[in-house]
């Protein structure tokens, strides 16, 4: 064999190497920051491993890693059971066949298209006022991916967004202050919520369950995340996986409206 067929590649050959490094790349974006995140790493030094002893003829330790290698794809299936439920639910999501453009669908992490028809007036009125009586709240919006899967019948409702009905939802001593809210366009579309847990092993301390929980479903989804303290009274914005500190109610209602209309 000639050195020049080894170096010797096509145009597919350069797309196929180009499409592996794009989906290495945005499954290091899913799962940095999570405990899964060490174990790819480990899966990926292992598989780089056996092609280096394969290609080296060190026959014994090529066919053991590669006998690791052919089993793995079924504990990949159990170790990654979140990672993969949400890129399934992404998927499957019931605006892929309005989607013009495939590619830009695979952008799951950064996914924006349609116009919300949200009154971000009414709701950043509420986070006021509930900031200010430091009301405790949990508010998701949701966007493209459909948020059915978190709530039950006994959770639905159909109200409409209203500053006074989100103030009564959290109050202290309201049934269903225990939970999150899910906003679909300008309707409490469900109430009293439990959320998946974030699987982020570092979050600062100040940060407790409510947190963990908001920052778990825009971890899984495309939902946006307001949430409100009830020992400061601060609001936090949550979008893909990140706390995002709201200085202003004015930054707020533009930063909403940016993320749901782009």
């Amino acid at each position: 064999m000639k050195f020049t067929d080894f170096i010797d590649f096509s145009f597919i050959d350069v797309l196929d190497i180009l499409l592996v490094a794009l989906l290495l790349f945005y499954l290091y974006k899913l799962l940095r920051g999570t405990v899964a995140i060490n174990i790819f790493i480990g899966i990926v030094i292992i598989y780089l491993m056996w092609r280096l002893t394969d290609l080296l003829n060190m026959d014994v330790l090529s066919n053991f890693l590669g006998k690791f290698i052919s089993v793995g794809f079924f504990a990949l299936i159990v170790v990654f059971q979140q990672e993969i439920r949400k890129f399934l639910l992404l998927l499957g999501s019931t605006n892929f066949a309005t989607r013009r453009n495939m590619v830009r669908y695979f952008r799951f992490l950064n996914q924006k298209k349609n116009v919300s028809n949200l009154d971000f007036d009414v709701l950043v009125d509420s986070c006021e006022e509930m900031s200010k009586t430091k009301t405790g709240a949990i508010i998701v919006i949701q966007r493209n991916n459909s948020l059915e899967f978190t709530f039950s019948n006994n959770n639905r409702t159909n109200i409409n967004l209203d500053p006074l009905v989100l103030q009564s939802i959290f109050f202290k001593n309201s049934p269903l202050h225990d939970g999150a809210v899910v906003v679909k366009n300008n309707q409490i579309i469900a109430a009293r919520v439990v959320l998946p847990l974030s699987e982020k092993t570092r979050l600062p301390t100040k940060y407790g369950l409510r947190h963990r929980a908001g920052l778990g479903i825009t971890e899984k989804t495309d939902a946006l995340v307001l949430l409100i303290s009830e020992q400061t009274g601060k609001i936090v914005y949550i979008k893909d996986g990140e706390f995002y500190p709201i200085d202003s109610f004015a930054a707020l209602k533009e930063t909403l409206s940016q993320d749901l209309n782009e």
